[in-house]
């Protein structure tokens, strides 16, 4: 049964966090928001702290941790800069993931213990620019060519499309819409016809890089193969069941970021002799915001929870991450709310929170993605 009560494990992560925050990212928010910088060093710092690997085994130098501790770390990240979260939970949950559950034992042996500690930074192909929800009917091809495939497409929104060491890349290798027609492939930086596009100029989440994935005529040996041809559909599915905790975890800790600031600035903003925080237009934005925080919180830990103990999540993840990123988005605009006219200004960090919360109820399904799979797991 799942505990309500926080593990030594979970106490210890979010203080590590919350020290290692303070004096590595904090200064530096604005300035990465601002011009759109990826800290790809301040991963090589998380990867000594064991954060890019959490629940990668100790023998691939991983951490060893499970769900609820990645949930943990995740939410203490997303609180301080949304950004930093995003690029960690793509890193995690979809590359090294999509790895450690269908990797072969060399490929783990090769591939993990360099993203587990920050020396690789990975990225996730499968979107593109015709087909974001709709991934079955794919453009991009892997050619079988003696012992290689030739991979030729592109991929867009790609988080470290450009600065990403190593790619997990669907493509199709049988018909057009044949959920069955596609498989994933390893592909690392450097090999021939492997490039990056443009790189997104985008409203929040700035310090997370986004970009195209370009490939002409590469060539990747069968080896780089992930599982069996015709996997990589099922296993793109089974791997957003994990990305989608990762976006409420995300989610969540923007949405605690947000009212944590609104909270405090309430507390400080004298008008009429009093606090406003006395008003009760305030307290009760609050009041709702603290409730649905706990709400998207217990949604995301039971999801977690049951992924542990090995149980289907399908529901169960889309559920958490649907709540969580909506709320998140309602708790940061009541943020701004809040602080006022200080609230639309870069002074005060209501206004990043606001940016940020959005592309959590678009990235890995959208909010109506989210609801067709609740409502087809309801109803079968």
């Amino acid at each position: 049964m799942l505990s309500f009560q926080e593990t030594d494990n979970q106490i210890m992560i979010a203080q590590t966090i919350k020290d290692f925050g303070a004096k590595e990212m904090r200064p530096y928010i604005m300035e990465w928001d601002e011009a759109q910088i990826f800290p790809i060093e301040l991963f090589r710092k998380m990867g000594e702290l064991g954060l890019m690997g959490i629940m990668v085994p100790e023998k691939y130098n991983g951490s060893g941790f499970g769900y609820l501790e990645y949930i943990t770390a995740l939410t203490e990240i997303s609180k301080i800069d949304g950004s930093i979260g995003l690029s960690m939970a793509a890193h995690n949950s979809l590359c090294t993931n999509h790895i450690l559950l269908f990797g072969t034992d060399e490929q783990k042996e090769h591939y993990l213990p360099k993203l587990a500690t920050g020396e690789w930074i990975g990225a996730w192909g499968l979107t593109e620019p015709n087909t974001g929800s709709d991934s079955a009917n794919m453009r991009s091809t892997a050619v079988p060519d003696g012992d290689h495939y030739v991979l030729n497409g592109s991929k867009n929104f790609i988080t470290h499309g450009k600065s990403g060491h190593v790619a997990v890349v669907i493509a199709r290798t049988g018909e057009l819409g044949d959920s069955k027609g596609m498989s994933a492939f390893v592909v690392e930086r450097g090999t021939a016809g492997f490039s990056s596009g443009k790189k997104e100029n985008k409203l929040g989440m700035r310090a997370s890089e986004t970009a195209e994935l370009i490939f002409n005529d590469c060539r990747i040996h069968k080896s780089q193969m992930l599982g069996s041809v015709g996997d990589g559909f099922v296993q793109a599915m089974k791997v957003l069941e994990g990305g989608r905790i990762s976006i409420a975890s995300l989610g969540l800790g923007i949405a605690i970021g947000a009212y944590e600031a609104a909270l405090q600035y309430s507390k400080e903003r004298h008008q009429f002799n009093q606090p406003i925080s006395k008003f009760q237009g305030i307290a009760f934005k609050l009041a709702d915001m603290a409730t649905k925080i706990e709400a998207a919180k217990l949604l995301t830990l039971r999801a977690g929870d049951l992924k542990n103990k090995g149980f289907d999540v399908r529901k169960e993840s889309a559920m958490a991450k649907l709540y969580a990123s909506e709320i998140a988005v309602e708790v940061a605009t009541e943020g701004v709310q809040i602080f006022g006219g200080y609230g639309y200004t870069k002074d005060f960090p209501a206004e990043k929170y606001f940016r940020d919360s959005k592309l959590c109820t678009i990235g890995e399904g959208t909010s109506e993605i989210q609801k067709l799979v609740i409502s087809r797991a309801i109803l079968r």
